[in-house]
């Protein structure tokens, strides 16, 4: 957490806050909560991703209508895969902060204030920039109002429509090295045709043309969290104002922890990251804690291991969660646990690394008879050159064309479809075997 050093403008900054209102709203935390219930019964699907940290110098309105395209693509193709509903939430509106391990850093035998994400300093390496500024507070909300007023523009103004989005997943079928996403981009299209000569499109229908879109965050800034906190008239509870859905880091866990704290007395869905070090003994008082009445959809645990390490670790906890009977929805973060450096020295994810732990995650949760309910991913829209490999085949050579990230790796446009692709065909092996157990 930063240590403010000028108490008076931080307390100046939090009453203004409080006097703002909400970025989003209880009846839209509470539907988002019912389709999390849904995932975790396995009738709906979890697709969670947007930026590794949101900065304000590269706040465009492209930006977020790039990433918003990608993971609508995303969603038409896992769509087809789990033949049930994506549920699409955004690591956007709010992504700002971000933990760190050391306090400092040390370049060129200078040792300065860490980056803590650009809701609390900035990233240039100089003494007054990593000065911790409450002001940036009030920018952080003022981009993130923004940012949802354009998220649901185009989520009910036309940019979503079914056939639309459909046309830009063929594109990347058709491209080079992409040749065997065809056949399943041919399928879909068979389908949205058949719909067409049934009369059903999206013109005439509004669930073709608009789609639901939730916004999370991780709940890190306590102070900026805190102070967009409001009371829900309809119920009396309270509600974390500044996202959909929020979340608590593997940083931050501590069951008696300020974070796990703030996050029991709000409404929103929960996401809860369970890494190596997560004891299930810690995760049964956390999931007491956070989810005391068992509700449905209030709870997800997002897993984040590393490709390997999958079996040593999440079975365990499956296995803690289904003795407690405690009703979660489990999805795969393969982002975090696969960072490395690059022989160019540039910190990246392996494309190959990211999609191995995908398919452990679904395989161990084969084997343990329980529900996988979605996937997080740190991705964006642009053309960047972070994560190496994927059809576009990503060297470490290439990393320094295009590498933009502040803080982590992230997918690029096009290794984000592959990836959805790859993993529609495990939704489809799953619920094929589903079935035919069924049958059996």
């Amino acid at each position: 957490m930063p240590d403010y050093t000028d108490q008076a403008q931080l307390e100046a900054v939090e009453g203004q806050l409080s006097k703002y209102p909400p970025l989003v709203f209880a009846g839209e935390a509470r539907k988002l909560k019912a389709h999390l219930a849904a995932a975790g019964r396995g009738e709906a699907f979890l697709l969670q991703g947007g930026d590794c940290a949101e900065s304000f110098d590269q706040f465009t309105a492209d930006g977020i209508r790039d990433t918003f395209k990608v993971m609508l693509q995303m969603a038409m193709v896992l769509t087809y895969g789990a033949k049930v509903p994506v549920i699409k939430v955004g690591r956007m509106a709010g992504q700002f902060a971000k933990p760190r391990s050391a306090a400092t850093e040390t370049v060129d035998g200078v040792e300065l204030p860490s980056y803590r994400g650009d809701i609390i300093n900035e990233l240039d390496f100089n003494a007054g920039a990593r000065i911790p500024n409450p002001d940036k507070m009030l920018q952080a909300y003022m981009q993130s109002a923004a940012t949802l007023n354009l998220l649901r523009a185009f989520s009910t103004g036309g940019f979503a429509d079914m056939h639309r989005v459909h046309s830009w997943t063929l594109g990347f079928a058709e491209g080079d090295g992409a040749s065997r996403y065809g056949d399943l981009s041919a399928r879909i299209q068979d389908s949205i045709d058949f719909m067409a000569a049934a009369g059903i499109t999206g013109k005439t229908t509004h669930e073709f043309s608009s789609v639901e879109f939730y916004t999370s965050h991780e709940a890190l800034l306590l102070e900026y969290e805190e102070a967009l906190t409001r009371l829900d008239s309809t119920s009396g509870n309270w509600l974390a104002g500044s996202g959909h859905m929020v979340w608590i880091g593997d940083r931050t866990r501590q069951p008696d922890g300020a974070h796990v704290e703030f996050a029991s007395g709000v409404l929103n869905p929960i996401g809860l990251k369970c890494g190596p070090s997560m004891e299930t003994d810690d995760l049964k008082r956390l999931m007491a804690k956070l989810n005391p009445t068992n509700e449905e959809g209030r709870l997800t645990l997002i897993a984040r291991f590393g490709q390997g390490k999958v079996g040593d670790h999440l079975p365990k906890l499956i296995r803690a969660v289904e003795e407690e009977g405690a009703k979660v929805v489990w999805v795969c973060d393969p982002m975090h646990g696969n960072t490395i450096k690059s022989s160019t020295g540039y910190k990246t994810r392996p494309f190959g690394q990211v999609l191995g732990e995908v398919r452990e995650f679904f395989g161990v949760h084969k084997a343990e008879g329980t529900q996988p309910g979605g996937v997080h991913f740190e991705m964006t829209g642009q053309d960047v050159t972070e994560c190496t490999g994927g059809v576009r085949d990503v060297t470490d050579e290439n990393l320094s064309d295009r590498y933009h990230t502040a803080c982590d790796p992230r997918l690029n446009a096009s290794q984000s479809l592959e990836l959805a692709f790859l993993v529609a065909e495990e939704l489809t092996n799953l619920r094929k075997e589903t079935l035919a157990q069924a049958a059996g």
